[in-house]
């Protein structure tokens, strides 16, 4: 069996963590580690990041940015799970059911930037839409995300878990400045040329993520069977996706959506829900796994040749 090695640069974190988890499992992978009081040296932090095949960067921008400069291995494939890197056209974009030839572009780079988990879900909604002229570029779309409170990380965690803030039990609905951290990797990856008008919500469950987009279907001049077909032949032969049935009789006989359907996976699910004149797509994906640590994963098992689904 060929041997690997990888170094997680932010190992402390969630994404960090669940990357060490899936890798665990991988008797091909060799995980070097750095010594708890190394952690901030840098030296001993590049020592690692160029002795490794794959690293993964797991840390804010700034540090991510610091990290990828200390790379000077022409072997080292860095995969980025911040968003430092995600509209940079020197970084191959990490979702490999983008476009036809994204995984021969992954398979063939050293720098992979992994996608938002937000933007994951929209990018794969909206995408196939634009590309099919059925969704303009210039087109005004809105879009909502609910998620668990991992998304935010070790110190939302905590505050949720102590379950002390009354506030914390009712959906919080956040990024009113209307300048999310996805807004660019949204249009860059999907082709629109107008930012999306984009409202995250977090909510009091530990994971699960879903984006909703609203889609005039008497504006666009389509209907919701031609999304549904549009969805059903884009998608058809990729592993981790599934596309449900066209209002799909499960979520309607219960009347509610279940944010949490994919938790534990690395796949995302989707939705089309429409009448005459109206339609809401939906996807829905676990943010700790597709959304963040299983797409990493999927990237490095892409860029390496092997099983892109071993260990997911």
């Amino acid at each position: 069996m060929s041997s690997y090695t990888a170094f997680v640069d932010g190992q402390e974190g969630t994404t960090g963590l669940r990357i060490h988890e899936y890798l665990a499992q991988r008797p091909e992978i060799e995980v070097l580690r750095i010594a708890p009081e190394k952690r901030k040296d840098a030296a001993e932090r590049g020592r690692l990041l160029n002795a490794a095949d794959v690293a993964f960067l797991c840390l804010p921008d700034a540090a991510a940015r610091e990290a990828a400069a200390l790379i000077d291995n022409p072997r080292t494939c860095v995969i980025d799970a911040s968003t430092a890197h995600r509209t940079d056209p020197a970084w191959v974009f990490g979702l490999p059911e983008l476009a036809r030839g994204q995984r021969d572009a992954i398979r063939a780079a050293k720098r992979i930037a992994n996608p938002g988990c937000h933007a994951s879900a929209f990018i794969l909604l909206l995408r196939p839409l634009v590309d099919a002229s059925i969704v303009a570029p210039g087109v005004c779309v809105s879009a909502t995300s609910i998620t668990g409170y991992s998304g935010g990380g070790k110190k939302m965690i905590e505050q949720y878990e102590a379950a002390s803030e009354p506030a914390l039990t009712s959906p919080r609905p956040y990024g009113l400045t209307l300048a999310h951290k996805h807004v660019p990797e949204m249009m860059r990856h999907t082709g629109l040329t107008r930012p999306p008008i984009f409202m995250p919500i977090v909510g009091n469950f530990y994971k699960g993520l879903a984006v909703s987009v609203p889609l005039p279907l008497d504006l666009l001049g389509t209907t919701a069977e031609a999304l549904q077909r549009t969805y059903e032949q884009r998608y058809a032969d990729e592993p981790f996706i599934r596309v449900m049935p066209l209002r799909d009789a499960a979520t309607l006989e219960h009347g509610f959506f279940d944010v949490q359907g994919c938790n534990g996976t690395n796949r995302v699910d989707i939705f089309v829900f429409g009448n005459a004149s109206q339609a809401i797509v939906m996807a829905r994906l676990d943010n700790l796994g597709k959304g963040a640590s299983g797409a990493a994963v999927q990237a490095m098992n892409l860029h390496l040749g092997l099983d892109e689904g071993a260990g997911l």
